[in-house]
């Protein structure tokens, strides 16, 4: 999944630092239920690359929606199937 947040100008002081300091907080709980399984910020951007596991589309799309920066985001999914060199 890879995710870009566009915050309004407007959002500035208490309300941006509280809204990211939520993010992280959901962020970090997503990481240990295991909905995240790894993720990498990339640089110069308020975006992110992260490896996310979910049962199906509709549970992934719960998940993302729960993030609190969700309404200033574009999340572009790339699903992704088990490589035979990984089966066993």
């Amino acid at each position: 999944v890879q995710i870009h947040v566009t915050l309004p100008p407007t959002l500035q002081g208490p309300d941006r630092e509280g809204l990211l300091a939520a993010e992280l907080a959901r962020g970090r709980e997503l990481h240990a239920a295991g909905a995240i399984v790894d993720i990498w910020r990339i640089p110069g951007a308020i975006r992110n690359v992260g490896i996310w596991e979910a049962a199906d589309a509709t549970e992934l799309h719960e998940l993302i929606s729960s993030l609190p920066l969700f309404p200033y985001l574009v999340a572009d999914v790339t699903p992704l199937a088990q490589h035979p060199i990984n089966a066993e």
